[in-house]
Formats: C-alpha cells, structure tokens, sequence
C-alpha cells in the first residue's frame, strides 16, 4: 500500500523541496499538492514528473487564509483519498516585514549576536491585516486554516491499525514572550509571524493528547534560516546577494542556517522515515532511519526537531524540547475548538464530517 502524503504549500520554497525529496525517497508515494495558486502547483507537478515520471501527482486548490476554500479542499480530499498518511502542514505568511536596523547594529556587538542572528529576536516585526473571515491574517494562514483542515480530515487520519503524522511546520522565530491567551491572533501586536509559530508549537502539543489514541500524532519541525519567499520579502534580493558570503560565515557559528529550501525539509523527511516504518511499503530506502528510530507513538510530544547543517554541508537533525507548557496548551485549545465553532457557524457548516 503506497503512503498518502498531502503538503500544504507545495509550490515553492520548503514545501516544493519537500516534493522532491519525498519523491527522491519514494518514488511510488502518492503525493497532492494542494497549493492557492493552481498555475504554481502545475508547473511544480510538470517538473516533479519530469523527474518521476512514473509518479502519482495530484493537484487541489487550497487558501488555508480562507475558510471556505479549507472546507472546499477538504471535501475533495474526503472524496479522492481513503486515507492520509502524512499531513505536511506548511503554508505560511509573513507579510509587510520591518527590520530594526538599530537592533540589528547593536545586537550585533553584544553577547547575544548568535542568538539574534538565529533567531530573529527583536530584529523583524509584520503589519497584519484582517482575513474575509474576519480573523488575523497571519494567525489563520500559518495555523487555523490548518486547524479546521485537521479537523474536517478526521475521518482519514485516524487509524490506530495505520499511524497517520502531523507535521507542522514551525520557526526558530516561535517565541512565548510574542504570544498571548488572550490576543491569540495577535491583533494588537507587532510580532504575528512569531506568535503564529508558537501556537502551532501549543497546538501540537494538544492535539497529541486528543488524538494519539485514536492513531493520530502530530510533530513540529523548524527548518532553520533559509532563503525563501518569506525571506526575500523581508529585504530587496541583491541585498541578500550581499550578506550571503557572511552567512555562510555565521555558519560556522550557528548550525541553523540550513539556506537552501532542500537543507531546510531535512527535518521533515526525518519525520517522513519515521512513520514509513510502520506503513506497508517495497521501497528498502525507507528503512534507512537516521532520526526517528523509535515509532511515533514514543516520540516526545514537546521536542521540536530542527534541520541543521554543519560548516561542511552536512545535514542533520537535532532536538530541542519546545518552551511549551501543557497547560497553556490545552487553554489554547480549548479556545480553538470555540472559535471553529463560531465561524464555522456562520458558514453553515458542519463541525466535523458526518
């Protein structure tokens, strides 16, 4: 039986490398693509196929900024697909980025430089702007979107006799100091892409205590600095083209900076190994486990696993427990569960699928 894999997100970036690994990996997989822009996704689905031929590629339209379009997708899915295996929950925004360059400077001469240069720390802040469902941008994109597709997914990711895997892309950049309960869509701060990344951090630790029984588990995964869509909006190209010499310096000194959207999914194809042991399949590479040797149900539910790659270019992973606690995490949960009831009762539909 081949594994289902769905990646939000595919068409570029992380997620586009993600492809191409997985299918590098395994080209039998059955892989969708589910992607806003349908042009991207086929062009991204005519170079997969150009490399697997052979491989089963399917495409579906889905804005994870629009509920409507998270209920239409998930639908489709319902109808196409038995089963998920691997649900990659990658799509994200980080729009109209600022960069203090006053902090930048004096971060720089201080004993945290490495830190900040890991991290983003006090260096980037968003202006946010309000979604059609009247909901924070970034806060719906990067994790309620998602949210609710969990949610109407369901009946294909539960399965104690066939483990199915979350897997959350998260960011060095996830920080508690930037979230709030009580603003946990961040619409009176200046920091959402941060605060976005910590909840999904939060709601992954509490969708494993609800639904690791039911066969379902749920991991995240930082890909460390690279250079993407995101990163290219935060200063002009050739700048980037600039500082990239200095970067592969600071590599040397922070394991974080992965670059390439390839080093960047290393993480994420660990995560991929792991579940794949547990999934009929012909394919020997998949026995090839270099992270996850133990089954999903032993993994930690509050590590977070980063893709890093050595000053040589080596790739590898390396845990960290997650600044979570599982109080706070069932809180937020909780208030997720209201708020999918609030607005998906004003689009009339159903909670869950019948």
């Amino acid at each position: 039986m081949q594994p289902v894999v769905l990646v939000t997100g595919a068409s570029s970036g992380i997620g586009s490398a993600l492809c191409k690994r997985l299918l590098r990996e395994d080209a039998g997989v059955r892989l969708c693509l589910a992607c806003r822009s349908m042009q991207k996704a086929a062009a991204t689905k005519a170079v997969l196929l150009a490399a697997h031929p052979a491989a089963q590629v399917t495409l579906v339209r889905l804005d994870v900024s629009s509920l409507e379009s998270v209920l239409r997708a998930a639908s489709e899915i319902q109808c196409r697909f038995q089963r998920l295996d691997y649900l990659f929950l990658n799509a994200g925004i980080m729009p109209n980025t600022h960069i203090s360059f006053k902090a930048l400077i004096s971060g720089l001469f201080s004993g945290k430089a490495v830190h900040m240069l890991s991290t983003a720390e006090g260096l980037i802040t968003q202006e946010d702007c309000i979604t059609a469902d009247g909901l924070q941008a970034v806060f719906e994109t990067n994790l309620f979107g998602h949210f609710i597709l969990i949610r109407q997914l369901e009946p294909l990711l539960c399965c104690l006799e066939k483990p199915s895997l979350l897997i959350w892309t998260s960011s060095s950049n996830a920080r508690k100091s930037a979230f709030s309960l009580t603003d946990y869509q961040h619409s009176k701060g200046k920091e959402p892409y941060s605060s976005s990344k910590y909840a999904t951090d939060l709601a992954s630790v509490a969708l494993n205590k609800h639904f690791n029984k039911q066969g379902l588990y749920s991991s995240v995964v930082c890909p460390g600095l690279v250079m993407t869509n995101l990163t290219y909006g935060i200063l002009p190209s050739f700048f980037w083209k600039l500082l990239m010499p200095i970067m592969w310096i600071i590599r040397f000194f922070t394991k974080t900076y992965t670059l390439t959207p390839y080093n960047g999914a290393e993480a994420q194809m660990d995560a991929y190994k792991a579940v794949s042991l547990l999934l009929p399949c012909t394919s020997e590479s998949l026995s090839i486990v270099w992270l996850f040797k133990q089954k999903p149900e032993s993994l930690d539910a509050l590590m977070k696993y980063h893709s890093c790659t050595s000053p040589m270019g080596k790739n590898y992973v390396e845990s960290r427990k997650v600044d979570v606690e599982e109080e706070t995490a069932e809180i937020f949960y909780q208030k997720l569960l209201e708020l999918e009831k609030y607005v998906l009762a004003r689009l009339n539909a159903p909670l869950s699928p019948k």
